[in-house]
C-alpha cells in the first residue's frame, strides 16, 4: 500500500491547491502568499498519522444549500471557514428552498441561480476553499432534475414524454372524428405536440390484468397514414372489440424541485439525447469565466446530478427512442407502444405476459443505453475537460444503475431513498469493477426530523451503509445563514416543509452539537480513509440482468442468510462483463479488483423471477467459467429464455450456451435458495469473515499490499428490520491475503489510535479475535506486517487465551486488566503459561450528586442571533432536561460536574473506565482538568485511568443537544406537535475500577 507509508506525496488537487492554482488565485488580489500552505494534519505523514489525521480528501463533506444567489460572498467565505474549522473536507453548492413558499422574495432575475450574485459567492466559496484546503463541488442545475434556464418546454433539448389517447370501438364499428387526443393536458409552457402514431388493437381479455387492458399483438395495425387533416376514419373488423391508441410527442413541461429558480425558468432537460446534455454543457461554458475555470483547478471537485426524477404523466421519451430501439433489438418499436405507454406511472395495455415482459426489457435496456452515453458519459467527459469529476446517482428510472455506476468517476446513493444496504451493494458492484474508489452516500436526510436529528441516527444510519461499500459521505446538510422572512435559527432548506418540521438537519453553528461535530469528522474521516485504501474485496458476484438500484430488492439466501454468517455480496449487470477487470486468474473474478470468488445467478427479481439470460451474458459466463471461476445458478437454467424478445432461433443457441455452462464442473445448478450455502461449500469457496453463530455482524474488507483492513459493524440490513439490533460478543476469523506475517490492529475510528491486538489465534491465513460491540457500534481490525503503525511490540508475544477480562499492549508491555481481585491465567503465543494476581479494587462508583450548568440556546433579536441564557441546578440524581423543570424546554450545552474520592493508595496498577450510559447528543469528558480522548457515542465508555489520582477527582461531562425542545416553544406553528425529546446526561453513570498487571 505505497500510500499508506508515503511521506509527503500530494495528489494532483493538492499540487494544483498549493501551487499552480492558488498561484492564479492570488493573482486575482485577494489570497495573501501564506494561503499556499496546506493546513496541518493534510500532508501524509508517517504511516500512524495516515489513520490518525486523515486528509481533507477523505474527510466527509456537506451538502450545502443556498437559497440559489441570495447570498454574500463574505458570508460565503465564513461558512466555508466554519465547515473547515469543523474538520470536513468540501462541500456541494446546491440550490434548494424548499422552505421558503413565497419564491418572489428570492427575485430569480437578479439572484437566481446562476446569475452574477451567484456567481459571486461561488468564487468567493472556491477563494476560501483553495485556502483552506477543500474541494467545492457544483450541482449541474438548481435542485433536481438537472435544468438550465434558456431551454424552453417546446426545445429539442427539453424533457420528453409520448403521451397517449384512446377510443373503444365494438366490432365493425366505424370512427370519423379527430384523432383520440391525450389523456392528458400537456403541462404549463408546452404549446406543441406531435402525432407520432396512430393504431388498432384487438381486445384480448385473457391478457388483461387488474389495471391493464390485454391486446393482441398480431392485430396491432399502424393507421397513422390514413390520418387526413387531422382526422381519422377507420372501421373495425368484425371479430371483438377493438381500440384506437394515439401517441403524442411532447414536452414533458418538467422544471426543476421547488422553483422558479432562475428567470427564466429553468427546464429540465432531455437526458437521453446529445441536445440535452448540451443544452446544460453550453450554459455552463457560457457561464465559467476564466477566473472560475482557475479556480475549479485550484479546488473544485466534482459537478453533481442527483437522483432522477423525470416526473412524468406519460412515458419517459426522447425523439431517437424508436431508431435507437431498432439499433438495439433489430425490430420497430412502434408495434409493441401499446405495452410501454403509462399513465401517471401505470401500464395501460398489456400484450401476452411473457412478451408483455420482453417488450418492455428491451426498451428500458434500449433508454438505459441512451442515458449512460449520451448523458452520463457525455457529462463525464465535459467535466474532465475541467479537471472536475462526475458524481451522480445514477437512478430514479429504469436504467441499469449499475452499469452508470461503472461509467461515473463517483457514484452516488443516499441513506433516505435506498430501502437497505444492497441497494449500495449494486453501485458498489459498479464502482469496483471499472476500477474506481469511491462510492458517496447523501447521509441523513430524515422526513420530519429537522431540528431533532442526533449524531447517534446518524451514525447507526451510516454504520450500515459503510459495510456495503460506501466511503464517502455527503452531509445532508448545512444550510446557508439567512433568507428573507425566515426565523430563528435561520434559514434552513427543508424546514418547514409544508407548515412541518422538514427533512433533515440544517448541521452548522447554530446547532450546540457543532461545538463537538470535530470528533464526529474525525470519526468519519478516519472510516473514509480505511475504507477508501487499497481495493475492495467481496466474496460472492450477483449476476443483476435488470441493473435497477433504490428498490430494495436483495439476493436470493445472501441477503437473509448469507450476511449473517459473514458473506459479503455484490451486484453485476452484463455491462460490466465487458470491462477490462472481468478477467479470471487463480478462480478469482477481477482479481486485481475485488476478487470475486464466485459468481451467483438467479432469476430476474424484476420481471417474475424468470431463469432469463440474454444470449451475449450467457457467452460472457460460458467465458468466464472456462476461465475457471466458480459458478452457482439458481433455477431452472436448463430451460433458460432470454429476457428481450427472442430473434430466430435465438432461444435454441441461448440453451446451447447454457447446457455447456452446466456442464462445467465448478458450475452448479440449484432448484432451492436454502441449498445455496451447501453449493458454495461444495465449490471450496468460504467467506473471508466467518464466525460460528448467525451473527447481526457486518462487513467490508479492503485489501491493500501492506495489510487487510477489515471493517465491523453491529448493524442491520435495513433500518425498518425488527427486532432491534442486541450486543454481540462473539469470536470472529479474519482472512489475510497479503503475503508474509500478519498481526492484528485495531484501529479507534474514535481516537485516532493504532494499537496491535493482545489477545487473538492463528491458523495459516486466519486470525480470530473477539469482537463485542453494542447496536450500531463499529470496530476496525487491519491485519498487517509487524510495525505497522508505529508498532512496536513485535517482538513480544501475544495472548492465546486469557481469563482475566482485558488483554492489551501498554507502554509496559503485555498487560491483563481485571475489575476483581483474584488469579488470572494467561496462555501466551510462544507456549508459556503465566498466572497473575492482581489486587482487590474498589467496587463500581455512582456519583449521588451533580452540578448541572446550562447554556440555554434561545432566540435573538434576529433569524441568525442567538442569546444564551445561563441555568444552574443541582442534581441528585440525573434525569433528561425535559423532565427537569427549570429545563424541560431548554436546548444548549449543559456542563455536569462531580467529585470521586479514590483511595489514597491509587498508583499506576489500578485504573478505570467510565460509563456514561445514557446521553444524548454529543459529549466531551474532562478528567482533573484534561480532556480526553473523544466518546464513542454508540458506547460511550472511555478508559479515564491515567488521568485519576488518589484522593478527590474531579469528572466533568459536557453535553450538547439538538434544539427541537427550544423550537417547540420558540415555533410552536411549525415544531409543537413535535413531543419533548429526552435530551442531557441521563446515565446511569459509573466509575468502574481495574487493577492491572504487566504479563510479558
Amino acid at each position: 500500500m505505497h500510500e499508506l507509508v508515503s511521506r509527503g506525496g500530494m495528489s494532483r488537487r493538492t499540487v494544483l491547491a498549493t501551487g499552480v492554482a492558488v498561484g492564479a488565485v492570488a493573482a486575482l488580489g485577494t489570497v495573501p502568499p501564506a494561503a499556499a500552505a496546506l493546513p496541518a494534519g493534510d500532508e501524509q505523514g508517517p504511516a500512524a498519522d495516515w489513520f490518525a489525521r486523515p486528509a481533507r480528501s477523505v474527510r466527509p463533506r456537506f451538502r450545502w444549500w443556498w437559497p440559489d444567489g441570495l447570498v454574500e460572498p463574505d458570508e460565503v467565505a465564513r461558512e466555508i471557514d466554519q465547515i473547515a474549522d469543523a474538520g470536513f473536507g468540501g462541500v456541494e453548492i446546491a440550490g434548494v428552498h424548499h422552505s421558503i413558499k413565497d419564491k418572489s422574495v428570492l427575485d430569480t432575475a437578479h439572484h437566481g441561480w446562476g446569475s452574477r450574485p451567484w456567481l459571486d459567492g461561488v468564487e468567493a466559496a472556491l477563494r476560501r476553499a483553495a485556502r483552506r484546503g477543500l474541494t467545492v463541488d457544483l450541482t449541474l442545475g438548481p435542485s433536481w432534475p438537472v435544468a438550465v434556464p434558456g431551454v424552453d418546454p417546446d426545445d429539442e433539448a427539453a424533457a420528453q414524454e409520448l403521451a397517449y389517447g384512446r377510443l373503444s370501438l365494438a366490432a365493425g364499428a366505424t370512427y370519423r372524428g379527430p384523432v383520440p387526443p391525450p389523456a392528458h393536458a400537456p403541462a404549463s409552457g408546452v404549446t406543441r405536440q406531435r402525432l407520432l402514431a396512430v393504431q388498432a388493437a384487438r381486445v384480448a381479455p385473457a391478457y388483461s390484468t387488474r389495471k391493464e387492458t390485454g391486446l393482441d399483438l398480431s392485430t396491432v395495425r399502424d393507421l397513422t397514414g390514413t390520418v387526413a387533416d387531422d382526422v381519422l376514419t377507420w372501421t373495425a373488423p368484425a371479430d371483438g372489440d377493438w381500440v384506437l391508441i394515439s401517441y403524442w410527442q411532447r414536452g414533458s413541461g418538467r422544471q426543476p424541485e421547488s422553483g422558479p429558480h432562475t428567470f427564466p425558468a429553468a427546464c429540465v432537460v432531455d437526458h437521453f439525447s446529445p441536445a440535452g446534455t448540451a443544452a446544460v454543457t453550453g450554459h455552463w461554458d457560457g457561464m465559467l469565466t476564466r477566473d472560475l475555470r482557475l479556480l475549479l483547478k485550484a479546488a473544485g471537485g466534482s459537478f453533481f446530478e442527483d437522483s432522477v426524477e423525470l416526473e412524468t404523466d406519460g412515458l419517459t421519451w426522447t425523439p431517437r427512442l424508436p431508431d435507437a430501439f431498432e439499433e438495439h433489438t433489430g425490430r420497430e418499436l412502434l408495434p409493441y407502444l401499446p405495452a410501454l405507454v403509462l399513465d401517471k406511472g401505470n401500464q395501460v395495455f398489456a400484450f401476452e405476459a411473457q412478451l408483455t415482459r420482453q417488450i418492455r426489457h428491451d426498451f428500458w435496456e434500449t433508454v438505459s443505453g441512451l442515458f449512460n452515453r449520451h448523458h452520463l458519459r457525455a457529462l463525464r467527459d465535459w467535466a474532465h475537460s475541467l479537471d472536475m469529476t462526475l458524481r451522480s446517482q445514477p437512478y430514479g428510472l429504469q436504467t441499469d444503475a449499475i452499469a452508470s455506476a461503472a461509467l461515473l468517476d463517483i457514484p452516488e446513493g443516499e441513506s433516505l431513498g435506498f430501502k437497505n444496504l444492497d441497494d449500495f451493494r449494486c453501485l458498489a458492484g459498479g464502482r469496483d469493477m471499472a476500477g474506481r474508489t469511491v462510492l458517496s452516500c447523501e447521509a441523513g436526510a430524515y422526513n420530519g426530523s429537522a431540528y431533532s436529528t442526533t449524531w447517534d441516527r446518524f451514525l447507526r444510519t451510516m454504520g450500515g451503509a459503510y459495510a456495503a461499500g460506501v466511503n464517502q459521505t455527503v452531509v445532508h446538510g448545512f444550510s446557508y445563514a439567512t433568507a428573507p422572512q425566515v426565523s430563528w435559527p435561520g434559514f434552513a432548506a427543508f424546514s418547514p416543509y409544508n407548515g412541518a418540521p422538514g427533512y433533515g438537519e440544517s448541521w452548522g453553528p447554530r446547532q450546540p452539537t457543532w461545538n463537538h461535530v470535530e470528533d464526529i469528522s474525525g470519526y468519519l474521516g478516519r472510516v473514509h480513509r480505511v475504507l477508501q485504501a487499497g481495493a475492495a474485496r467481496a466474496d460472492v458476484a450477483v449476476f443483476r440482468q435488470t441493473g435497477y438500484t433504490a428498490t430494495g430488492i436483495g439476493a436470493s439466501w445472501f441477503t437473509s442468510t448469507g450476511i449473517p454468517q459473514g458473506w459479503t455480496h455484490q451486484f453485476l449487470s452484463g455491462p460490466l462483463l465487458d470491462l477490462p477487470g472481468a478477467t479470471v486468474s487463480d478462480g478469482r473474478l477481477a482479481p486485481d479488483g475485488p476478487a470475486y470468488k464466485a459468481l451467483f445467478v438467479e432469476g430476474d427479481f424484476f420481471y417474475g423471477s424468470a431463469p432469463t439470460l440474454a444470449l451475449a451474458d450467457a457467452r460472457k459466463l460460458l467465458g468466464l467459467a472456462r476461465q475457471g471461476l466458480p459458478m452457482v445458478l439458481l433455477g431452472v437454467f436448463d430451460q433458460a429464455l432470454t429476457p428481450g424478445v427472442p430473434a430466430d432461433g435465438e432461444t435454441a443457441r441461448l440453451q446451447g450456451v447454457v447446457d455447456a455452462l452446466l456442464a462445467l464442473p465448478h458450475v452448479t445448478r440449484i432448484t432451492d435458495k436454502t441449498a445455496v450455502g451447501d453449493a458454495l461449500a461444495g465449490l471450496g469457496i468460504s467467506p473471508d469473515v466467518r464466525y460460528a453463530t448467525s451473527s447481526t455482524l457486518l462487513n467490508a474488507h479492503r485489501a491493500t499490499e501492506e495489510a487487510d483492513f477489515y471493517y465491523l459493524c453491529n448493524g442491520k440490513h435495513a433500518e425498518t428490520v425488527k427486532p432491534a439490533v442486541a450486543a454481540i460478543d462473539h469470536d470472529v476469523t479474519l482472512r489475510s491475503t497479503r503475503a508474509g506475517k500478519s498481526v492484528p490492529y485495531l484501529l479507534d475510528a474514535w481516537t485516532g489510535e493504532a494499537v496491535r491486538l493482545a489477545r487473538y489465534t492463528e491458523d495459516g491465513d486466519d486470525v480470530t479475535v473477539r469482537v463485542t460491540l453494542q447496536p450500531g457500534e463499529t470496530m476496525i481490525v487491519a491485519l498487517g506486517r509487524p510495525g505497522l503503525f508505529g508498532d512496536r511490540n513485535g517482538d513480544r508475544p501475544h495472548a492465546l487465551a486469557s481469563d482475566a477480562d482485558t488483554v492489551l499492549f501498554t507502554e509496559r508491555g503485555l498487560t491483563v486488566r481485571a475489575g476483581t481481585a483474584g488469579t488470572y491465567t494467561t496462555r501466551l503465543s510462544r507456549g508459556r503459561t503465566v498466572t497473575t494476581r492482581l489486587p482487590a479494587v474498589p467496587d463500581p462508583i455512582v456519583p449521588n450528586r451533580w452540578r448541572l450548568d446550562v447554556d440555554d440556546w434561545t432566540p435573538g433579536s434576529t433569524p441568525t442571533r442567538t442569546e444564551h441564557v445561563r441555568r444552574t441546578v443541582t442534581l441528585d440524581a440525573l434525569a433528561p432536561w425535559s423532565r427537569i423543570p427549570e429545563l424541560a424546554d431548554s436546548a444548549g450545552i449543559g456542563r455536569y460536574r462531580t467529585t470521586i474520592a479514590l483511595p489514597e493508595r491509587w498508583s499506576s496498577s489500578y485504573g478505570a473506565v467510565l460509563e456514561l450510559g445514557q446521553v444524548s447528543d454529543t459529549c466531551r469528558v474532562t478528567v482533573n482538568g484534561t480532556r480526553v480522548p473523544p466518546v464513542d457515542r454508540l458506547h460511550p465508555v472511555v478508559d479515564v485511568g491515567r488521568h485519576l489520582r488518589g484522593g478527590d477527582n474531579i469528572i466533568e461531562v459536557e453535553v450538547a443537544t439538538p434544539l427541537i425542545n427550544r423550537l417547540r416553544v420558540a415555533q410552536p406553528a411549525v415544531f409543537g406537535t413535535t413531543a419533548r425529546q429526552d435530551h442531557g446526561l441521563v446515565g446511569p453513570v459509573r466509575l468502574v475500577p481495574y487493577a492491572q498487571e504487566v504479563v510479558a
